[in-house]
């Protein structure tokens, strides 16, 4: 069995040889399907993770009540669409998170609003993404000062022109110069610097380290001009009754935003193990479409390995028939070109895996040090695996056709051929 066997190997290596070209671009094709395979299992895992450690970054123990637009879904394409159009709820006040706060499950709260501005401080000037919230920022968020110190309730209440400064738009700004004490321009106005961050990454697309925080009456009287708030914070003490604290919430801010139908809610309210909930049915789906994109791939090189094996039978038929008639039997010319089609396919898998893994790690690294992004690099013996049982699946379903018709031939039928 063993003498048949590196036999048919001597002659599946003689084949593959003598048709360089056809048996490069074959394998190729595996390489392609199976590195494919490689990155797109490693990435599914990344983005999960990545995921994962955007919403828990911010705790385990929070629960987000953001404005939606009424008569939609919270993460319907119509709520999300209607707010990249500008349509504006204005109708979530300060005096929500005040109520928020009184709930039995809640320990913490503060209130948010977003904006966009010019920076300057002496002749730079960056654009930076605004925050205006209120004191209990610093107990609810995970986020710690460096350096300085963070504003208090009654700077927030007293309009006070303070800020503090992300650590990356701090150096942008400064340098290597002290920023506390300092005063930075934004429109018409000047702001104290009186604390800095520490450095804490991205959340999403957004560089947390690239803003600045302030009172959030200061940005809604001083920068926006507005008296509303795009979303409350608020952490609990028992996060197991989180669907509970959701529900005191919904009945407590229909209440007081005087909404009888459910359906017409301008409110969503979220628990961090709500949000891991529906990111995991999201990056599921993703990972199942990626892994079938790359599965085409495979049935592709698949098809090219039978298409080269026809080839081959074709070009070979006179040598099946020699082979034949010199006792040879169908069992041998079946092992023969199966065996050629599995060399293809493992040439190709070990390729691929290389090449998989090295895109894998590429993707990692650029991700990591150009895009500020908290991306794993990730690879398991598991996959390894799979991607080597894949290559040779690929290459047995592939030729075994192919085979078994050469199996077949006729001895004289074969001879007559040539």
């Amino acid at each position: 069995m063993f003498t048949k066997t590196r036999k048919s190997i001597e002659i599946a290596r003689a084949a593959i040889i003598s048709h360089k070209l056809r048996a490069v671009l074959t394998i190729l094709g595996i390489t392609v399907g199976i590195s494919a395979v490689i990155v797109v299992l490693s990435a599914g895992k990344a983005i999960e993770f990545f995921i994962t450690s955007q919403v828990t970054q911010f705790g385990t123990d929070w629960v987000q009540v953001e404005v939606k637009i009424p008569a939609t879904g919270h993460t319907s394409v119509e709520n999300a669409g209607g707010m990249a159009q500008g349509i504006t709820i204005t109708t979530m006040k300060e005096k929500d998170a005040v109520e928020i706060q009184k709930l039995s499950n809640i320990k913490d709260v503060y209130s948010a609003s977003t904006g966009q501005e010019v920076v300057s401080f002496e002749d730079k000037n960056k654009i930076s993404m605004i925050f205006g919230v209120t004191e209990g920022f610093q107990r609810v968020d995970t986020g710690t000062i460096s350096e300085g110190r963070f504003f208090t309730d009654a700077e927030d209440k007293g309009l006070a022109r303070v800020i503090v400064l992300g650590s990356k738009i701090k150096d942008s700004l400064f340098g290597d110069q002290q920023a506390i004490g300092q005063f930075v321009k934004i429109k018409k106005y000047n702001f104290k610097v009186v604390g800095v961050m520490a450095e804490r990454g991205s959340a999403g697309v957004f560089s947390m380290d690239d803003m600045i925080i302030m009172p959030l009456r200061s940005m809604q009287k001083l920068i926006l001009g507005i008296d509303y708030v795009t979303f409350i914070m608020a952490t609990m003490k028992d996060k197991s009754l989180g669907p509970e604290t959701v529900d005191d919430i919904d009945y407590l801010m229909r209440d007081l935003h005087d909404i009888t139908d459910p359906n017409m809610d301008d409110f969503a309210a979220t628990t961090s193990d709500q949000a891991l909930e529906m990111l995991a049915v999201i990056t599921g789906a993703i990972k199942i479409l990626l892994f079938a994109l790359a599965c085409i791939s495979l049935v592709v090189g698949g098809v090219g390995i039978m298409n080269v094996m026809y080839v081959s039978v074709a070009e070979r038929t006179f040598e099946i028939g020699l082979r034949k008639a010199l006792g040879a039997k169908s069992a041998d010319i079946l092992n023969q070109f199966l065996v050629e089609a599995v060399i293809i396919t493992f040439m190709g898998g070990i390729l691929g895996i290389i090449l998989g893994v090295f895109i894998t790690w590429l993707i990692s690294y650029v991700a990591t040090n150009f895009l500020n992004f908290d991306w794993q690099f990730y690879f398991s013996l598991t996959y390894l695996l799979l991607a080597s049982g894949i290559s040779i699946f690929v290459g047995l379903v592939s030729g075994i056709y192919p085979a078994r018709s050469a199996a077949a031939l006729d001895p004289m039928v074969a001879l007559r051929k040539e």
